[in-house]
């Protein structure tokens, strides 16, 4: 059902709608890729800086608590390392240390198209897919595409274990 000048009824061309079909077929299988998640247990360690980012700021507004926390330790303070984090896949959390003793937790999953976060380096959460970086204090976007801060999480700190609140 085409009209004599190659269009079809609704006005898009032969050419128009399998240049649409290809970049579909290329671009589906990519974006799939970006939305992919570690569905392991298991944890991806991401050394921290030697050192923790010099973005000191006010008061400790810190989730982390001393009491509570009715779930089981998703990881231990000994798995954080100082100015560094921990990249849990499941749940989907980052567990941060900015400064000694200071524990933060913030979603692993990048507010700029969804991409799970990869590493943790030099005081910022890290996504491969397009660049973006997380402050490790606070989550605050400090570089990328990301339109947003990465969600708080809130964790607790019994002894050594670290829960989610």
């Amino acid at each position: 059902m085409t009209n004599p000048d190659g269009t079809d009824h609704m006005g898009a061309t032969r050419r128009t709608l399998l240049r649409g079909a290809v970049v579909a077929g290329v671009a589906v299988p990519f974006l799939a890729a970006c939305g992919e998640d570690s569905a392991s247990p298991s944890a991806e360690s991401s050394g921290g800086a030697s050192s923790p980012s010099g973005n000191g700021g006010g008061g400790d507004t810190s989730p982390t608590s001393e009491a509570g926390g009715g779930g089981s330790a998703i990881a231990t303070t000994a798995d954080v390392p100082e100015g560094g984090g921990l990249i849990l896949g499941d749940p989907q959390v980052v567990i941060t240390q900015p400064t000694a003793g200071e524990f933060k937790g913030f979603s692993s999953i990048c507010t700029h198209q969804g991409c799970p976060v990869d590493n943790v380096s030099d005081g910022t959460i890290n996504c491969i897919c397009h660049g973006s970086m997380f402050s490790i204090e606070d989550g605050s976007v400090v570089g990328g595409p990301a339109p947003s801060p990465l969600p708080e999480k809130q964790v607790t700190v019994t002894g050594s274990d670290i829960t989610l609140a």
